[in-house]
């Protein structure tokens, strides 16, 4: 159950991933993966953006995308992480700062 990864992110992205964490007021930041079955024009078969709330994500709302890289090794056995019960949620309210996310 492994896989190793490389992600590269622009310099410039990151200094806006921290002056949008700065300004919120932020501690940090999640970042979503995903992973193709088929690697694109590039070799890259890997992106990350900015993590969203359901809600974002119901309401279709656009993704900040940070970077894109590719899987370098895999054992072919990944399988999802299990979910420990949080029984207080943290639930974001949508933001119209404009701020990229």
């Amino acid at each position: 159950m492994a896989s190793l990864n490389d992600i590269y992110i622009k310099k410039e992205t990151l200094e806006t991933l921290l002056k949008t964490l700065e300004q919120k007021g932020e501690k940090g930041i999640g970042l979503t993966i995903s992973i193709s079955d088929e690697t694109n024009e590039y070799g890259n078969n890997l992106s990350a953006y900015v993590s969203q709330t359901k809600e974002q994500r119901e309401a279709k709302a656009n993704r900040y995308y940070v970077g894109n890289g590719k899987t370098f090794w895999t054992d072919g056995k990944i399988s999802t992480a299990e979910k420990k019960e949080n029984k207080a949620t943290n639930v974001q309210q949508p933001d119209d700062s404009g701020l990229p996310f």
